[in-house]
């Protein structure tokens, strides 16, 4: 028997989703998440006297969680009144002040961090391993954004029309207010990360966080607050997607959209209806290469982080092991003993491998892949099922054999602790099937050879790729730009263009002495003439 049995799984959690082999372990979601903490932080929901109220519940227990305030698209339209009146103020702050709130946001956020912790578990029902990730991630933003703004803004010169004669300066301006959706499954890091260069480069935020997920947006808005972020510059609403989402997308003079394929190209027509731009990272397909030279123990250590970290609802998370035939069987016989060993548990406090699934949707849509698939003749190797005996949302980690394209699983997204199993007897042929899918937002190459991995790495259609790591190394590169290619969206976080997306490109140009015109006598022919000499002269002189 392995560690994904009752029994052992009751080891790490007991029924009230208490972890009784960690200091503390009778703290439960109930405990951390009080009625007093949920009403000071609605507090910060932009919603009108008698709005209407939504329950949240834990997944972890399927007990209440929250009572909300929902946001109208009245309430939606009076945040970024109040947003547009501060954003002025806000930008005319020198970039090094609004930067350095970031700073001191970095110093509260880990000084604090049990606070979020407990507040994303409870939320989602990931680990307190998985919720620390988004510490790390939105710490990593923080101090990037805190050090590098300015640079990334400073007024730059640029090549003028004329030499000498003209003074060009490229500067950077804020677009305003920033409309902000953003999803469940990485409530802080997906909220914050994405608002911190906005505010940086002067904007103000409408952020519509999911509701599920809405407690920890706000927290990271009051801690921003006290770091010094004016409190009207960051306005959260809450509601229905289909009602509040258009309503943040109408009013905002940029989108930024974290979320499914679908609602993001309906986000990118309405962005574009009204002349908006937007950035969207949506769905994936990822695929994990194991190349015949790679460290197989620890590829398969790396391959069990890549497909299961926060129950596999990760868009970068892997779907998809692509693995060398001759080295397949080994490599599985690894990757399957650790998948099965994996420790289920919903405490608050750091021990369990794998935690929950966030919805009755995840879990059914978890489930269906895998009944399909198997239906259809799929083996399964491990996990499989769900865990009712651990909490209402608990699927065992799973890994299918035999997937073929008529499965559901084979192309679709399934945003859960799943990944399919394929063999390739080449490069080439693994980098076909590795981009056989719409998507592209992220993937891993595992082998010795790094510079092979990094030729095999140029060849494939993601935006982001992992050699020998399953995607921690990539993400947390925070300088260098993050996003997907084809139906994993537009744009990108992190780095320049992460911070240059926020703002409006302006050229200044000072012309000095002689105007770029016929003066002087010069008529209009011989002022043509005279300019073509220059146009020579100056290519023939290395001009730019």
């Amino acid at each position: 028997m392995t560690d994904t049995t009752a029994d052992a799984q009751a080891r790490s959690t007991d029924e009230a989703g208490r972890n009784p082999a960690a200091p503390g372990g009778a703290r439960t979601v109930a405990s951390a998440v009080t009625p007093a903490l949920v009403a000071r932080l609605a507090r910060g929901i932009t919603a009108g006297e008698g709005a209407e109220r939504v329950t949240t519940a834990a997944p972890l227990t399927g007990e209440p969680l929250a009572d909300l305030p929902q946001s109208s698209p009245a309430d939606v339209e009076e945040a970024y009144r109040r947003a547009r009146r501060a954003q002025r103020d806000w930008a005319a702050l020198p970039v090094r002040r609004r930067a350095a709130v970031l700073l001191r946001f970095h110093d509260l956020l880990l000084a604090r961090q049990d606070e979020v912790l407990d507040l994303i578990q409870a939320e989602t029902g990931k680990t307190r391993l998985h919720a620390f990730e988004e510490v790390l991630a939105a710490a990593s933003a923080a101090r990037h954004y805190g050090r590098k703004a300015a640079s990334y803004l400073r007024d730059r010169r640029r090549g003028g029309a004329l030499p000498v004669l003209t003074h060009t300066l490229e500067g950077r301006r804020p677009k305003g207010v920033i409309g902000q959706i953003s999803p469940w499954n990485y409530p802080l890091e997906l909220s914050v990360s994405d608002a911190l260069p906005a505010f940086a480069a002067g904007n103000a935020v409408v952020n519509k966080p999911d509701t599920q997920t809405a407690l920890t947006a706000l927290w990271a808005r009051e801690l921003l607050v006290e770091a010094g972020l004016p409190a009207d510059v960051w306005q959260i609403v809450v509601g229905d997607g289909p009602v509040v989402g258009p309503a943040v997308v109408e009013h905002a003079d940029y989108v930024s959209f974290t979320g499914s394929t679908r609602t993001g190209r309906q986000v990118a027509q309405q962005a574009a209806g009204r002349l908006v731009g937007a950035s969207l990272e949506l769905g994936g397909k990822n695929a994990l290469l194991v190349l015949a030279d790679a460290d197989l123990d620890r590829a398969a250590e790396g391959a069990v982080r890549a497909c299961f970290s926060s129950a596999g609802q990760l868009c970068i998370s892997i779907e998809r092991l692509l693995v060398h035939r001759s080295v397949a069987d080994e490599f599985l016989a690894r990757f399957t003993a650790r998948t099965k060993a994996l420790r289920l548990g919903g405490g608050l406090a750091y021990g369990a491998d794998m935690g929950s699934l966030v919805s009755e949707r995840q879990l059914e849509t978890v489930t269906r892949h895998v009944e399909e698939a198997v239906k259809a003749g799929a083996t399964v190797l491990a996990g499989g099922r769900p865990r009712p005996d651990l909490g209402p949302l608990f699927h065992e980690p799973t890994v299918l054999d035999g997937v073929t394209p008529g499965m559901a699983v084979c192309t679709e997204e399934t945003f859960g602790p799943v990944v399919s199993v394929y063999r390739f007897d080449t490069e080439d042929e693994a980098v076909e099937i590795a981009n056989s899918t719409p998507y592209g937002l992220n993937s891993s190459v595992w082998t010795k050879d790094a510079r092979r991995g990094r030729a095999v790495a140029a060849r494939l259609h993601t935006g982001t790729v992992n050699v020998n790591e399953a995607y921690a190394a990539a993400y947390g590169s925070v300088a260098s730009p993050m996003g997907g290619m084809g139906d994993s969206g537009l744009g990108r976080r992190h780095g320049a263009e992460g911070i240059l997306r926020f703002t409006e490109a302006q050229t200044v140009s000072t012309q000095r002495l002689l105007p770029i015109g016929p003066s002087h006598g010069l008529d209009d022919e011989r002022f043509a003439a005279l300019l073509t000499t220059g146009l020579r002269a100056m290519k023939a002189l290395g001009f730019r």
